[in-house]
């Protein structure tokens, strides 16, 4: 049952951030936290190994709309690699509820900022 929990969230998310455009560990790590009760670092792990394949087919789909720089792209990627290393090193070395806390807190603050957005495009 798990699996299929898993399935129907992995889905859902993939649809919702190919619509919305938000990342999906945003929609992953909540529901792998909340409803399959995963530790909040393995929740971020496996989201990130999620990410990969979504990532590459949102991309191909969205350069076929002209979407998509591709030198940014790779430059952006290239340096995020760096920056991976240095969370899971600090995600490692904090307790799981600072983890719980700081993710809250980042999709609060990601909320309000798409909440002014909406609001100021009318």
């Amino acid at each position: 049952m798990e699996y299929v929990a898993a399935a129907v969230f992995g889905f859902a998310g993939g649809m919702v951030g190919g619509l919305l455009g938000v990342g999906g560990g945003v929609l992953f790590v909540p529901a792998l936290a909340i409803f399959l009760d995963e530790p909040q670092v393995r929740a971020e792990a496996t989201s990130l190994a999620a990410i990969v394949p979504v990532a590459l087919v949102g991309a191909w789909r969205q350069r076929a709309y002209g979407n998509v720089r591709v030198r940014e792209g790779i430059a952006i990627g290239l340096l995020s690699a760096a920056g991976v290393a240095v969370g899971v090193a600090i995600a490692n070395a904090v307790s799981g509820r600072v983890l719980e806390v700081s993710f809250a807190c980042l999709l609060l603050v990601i909320s309000a900022r798409l909440f002014g957005r909406g609001l100021r495009a009318r």
